[in-house]
């Protein structure tokens, strides 16, 4: 290790000669208090050119020292963060030049997704959805969850800020390496891959929500479902109904802007590359549809719960008006009977007490047989 360390400081002293004009350049804009090598947000932070990964030796690079490496040799610099604070990102953000709205806008998250020109640079807006895995399904249950990842793709650089514990690019970063003719293609080819990425994560949520929507809807039209017909599983279904509406807000917002990546021409996004948002845009197109269904489905299946529970209560105020109907001739002999008056009917009769037992007892199975013929009881 120690020789390693007096390697690296023989080589730096020559690599500070190499690019000394550039960070000429660069120390106008640069404020030691916001110095982007000492965040700790940074990812990975790497240079490609020609499609393939330029190694550093055993040190992740520093922003700075990427966007100067860039400057001198040609290709881009991509640095991926997560979460950073506005002090974090501050220095970043003065390095490459970004816009200091867009720049509020990646670290405070919580944006809608968006596309959005600055001058020389493009800022995206990406909502990823992630699925919560769950034994079942309840009234609280946590179906989707989501988090985001903002784009600046710039001539030379790609930078992407992500915030949620999901959705990390790693993979992606992997997968992109090992496909060196589409990394050649510069930023864009990386923000393709984000945009793709993040749909097929769409698609994945979508097929997974399907098996929930699924088994609520056998529970509400199954008598021996969780729910029966007595509507207990409304609850359920206003929660994977919420679900489904932060799923949408995701989705729907984000059309627009591959709508604009795949149309219309951009400086900054390569010909050969804007085909193939077209084919994330479609994919898109078949989620949206999807999450449009789940919602109305959820609406129809949550209609005809409310309506099986009214049902029920209908049912349920017959069975007890039938019962009123039956005990309320006992209760009328009673009543007639329990008055003090010298002369009431077959009031000194042997047989009085025997008769009026009888009639009231054939009098409430008449009652009784003939509500449960009409199917009151």
């Amino acid at each position: 290790m120690s020789m390693m360390r007096d390697l690296r400081a023989a080589v730096r002293p020559s690599l500070r000669k190499s690019v000394a004009p550039y960070e000429n350049e660069a120390r106008s804009s640069y404020d030691p208090t916001r110095d982007p090598s000492a965040c700790s947000a940074v990812v990975d932070c790497a240079v490609y050119r020609d499609g393939a990964r330029v190694e550093s030796g055993d040190d992740c690079l520093t922003p700075r020292e990427a966007r100067l490496q860039v400057r001198r040799d040609g290709g881009f610099a991509w640095i991926g963060l997560h979460e950073p604070t506005e002090k974090e990102f501050a220095g970043i953000a003065a390095e490459f030049g970004l816009h200091p709205l867009a720049v509020e806008d990646a670290v405070h998250a919580h944006q809608r997704p968006k596309l959005e020109p600055y001058d020389d640079t493009l800022f995206a807006v990406f909502k990823t959805i992630h699925y919560v895995e769950h034994a079942e399904l309840t009234d609280t249950s946590e179906v989707v969850e989501t988090g985001e990842v903002m784009c600046f793709l710039g001539r030379d650089f790609f930078i992407t800020v992500r915030h949620g514990g999901q959705g990390s690019l790693r993979a992606l970063r992997r997968r992109l390496q090992a496909e060196p003719e589409l990394l050649a293609k510069g930023p864009s080819a990386v923000l393709h891959a984000i945009s793709d990425h993040v749909v097929d994560g769409y698609l994945a949520v979508a097929d997974a929500m399907q098996d929930d929507i699924d088994e609520v809807e056998t529970d509400v039209f199954s008598q021996t479902g969780k729910g029966g017909p007595r509507g207990t599983d409304a609850g359920r279904i206003y929660q994977l109904k919420r679900e489904v509406l932060e799923f949408k807000r995701a989705v729907a917002p984000l059309r627009r802007p591959l709508q604009l990546l795949s149309e219309r021409p951009m400086r900054l996004i390569d010909p050969d590359i804007q085909k193939y948002f077209r084919d994330v845009a479609d994919h898109l197109e078949r989620v949206q549809e999807q999450v449009i269904g789940f919602d109305e489905l959820l609406n129809s299946i949550l209609q005809a719960n409310l309506a099986q529970a009214s049902v029920a209560q209908n049912e349920d105020m017959r069975k007890i008006t039938s019962w009123a109907a039956i005990v309320a001739v006992p209760t009328m002999v009673c009543g007639v009977y329990g008055m003090n008056f010298d002369h009431m009917p077959e009031l000194h009769w042997r047989f009085g007490y025997p008769l009026v037992l009888a009639v009231t007892v054939v009098a409430c199975f008449t009652i009784h047989r003939t509500l449960k013929r009409n199917g009151w009881l």
